[in-house]
C-alpha cells in the first residue's frame, strides 16, 4: 500500500501583470492559507518520505510554508518541472518514477491537473481542488509504477475554507 497527497498551490496574486504564470507568487490570502494547511497536515501527523514540487514559484512557495510546518527539510524537496501544465497522464508518469522504498510522496501542483487526477485516482468525486486543497489517498499497489487509474480510495480532503471564514 502507498499513500499519496495532491497539494494545490495556496492562492496566487494576479497584481503585477507583467509577470508570466510561472513566476506569479502567492497572494496574502495564500500566505494565509499554506500555514493554515500546514498545521492541519501537522495535527493529522502526516509525514510524507518523497515531496515533489512543480517549479512554479507559487507550488515551491506553498510547498516551502506547509513543509516547514512539518519539520521537512525544504533542501529534500524534488523540483519537477513535469508537474507544471502537466496532463493528467504526465502527472501519472511522475508518480509511476518515484522509488518504491518511499511508502508515502507529497505532490505539489496546480489544477485542472490535480483535480482531474484526483478523480482519475479515487473513489470519490471532487467537482474541483481549489487552492491549497489536500487530497489524500490510499493507494491498493505495491509498486508506484502500478498507479493508475481507479488504484486508490480518498481517504483525507483537506482544504483552507474548512477552517478560515
Amino acid at each position: 500500500m502507498k499513500r499519496l497527497y495532491l497539494v494545490r498551490h495556496a492562492k496566487s496574486s494576479w497584481a503585477n501583470h507583467l509577470l508570466s504564470d510561472f513566476e506569479r507568487p502567492l497572494s496574502n490570502r495564500g500566505k494565509r492559507d499554506a500555514p493554515k494547511i500546514g498545521e492541519v497536515l501537522k495535527s493529522k501527523k502526516v509525514e510524507p518520505d518523497l515531496i515533489i514540487s512543480s517549479t512554479a514559484k507559487r507550488a515551491l512557495s506553498t510547498a516551502k510554508i506547509i513543509l516547514n510546518i512539518l519539520d521537512y527539510p525544504n533542501e529534500n524537496i524534488t523540483e519537477s518541472s513535469k508537474v507544471y501544465e502537466a496532463t493528467t497522464q504526465n502527472l501519472l508518469n511522475v508518480i509511476n518514477d518515484i522509488d518504491d522504498k518511499n511508502g508515502s510522496a507529497m505532490l505539489f501542483g496546480h489544477n485542472p491537473g490535480f483535480t482531474v487526477l484526483a478523480n482519475l485516482l479515487g473513489d470519490k468525486y471532487i467537482d474541483n481542488m481549489p487552492t491549497c486543497a489536500v487530497a489524500e489517498f490510499e493507494l491498493n499497489v505495491n509498486s508506484w509504477k502500478d498507479v493508475q487509474s481507479d488504484s486508490g480510495k480518498l481517504v483525507g480532503y483537506e482544504y483552507p475554507k474548512k477552517y478560515i471564514q
